[in-house]
């Protein structure tokens, strides 16, 4: 599962980091990005993350976070 997320729709409602907090964050604009340490440079989640990413995704008001299998 690779994750991205869409810099023009995320409005920064911080629900992924709510559900997600150790994948996502807001960063200084208040849009949400993918913390580095935990997601591989290719957006690759680790297999122990998958299920609330996928949350994360679904809560999204914005659908601004894709995922690719």
């Amino acid at each position: 599962m690779r994750i991205g997320i869409d810099p023009g729709a995320c409005e920064g409602n911080a629900v992924c980091e709510a559900l997600a907090p150790m994948v996502f964050e807001l960063d200084d604009r208040a849009q949400a990005r993918v913390i580095d340490d935990v997601v591989a440079p290719d957006g690759s989640v680790p297999d122990e993350h998958r299920p609330l990413v996928e949350r994360a995704a679904e809560g999204c008001p914005r659908l601004a976070i894709q995922i690719s299998r």
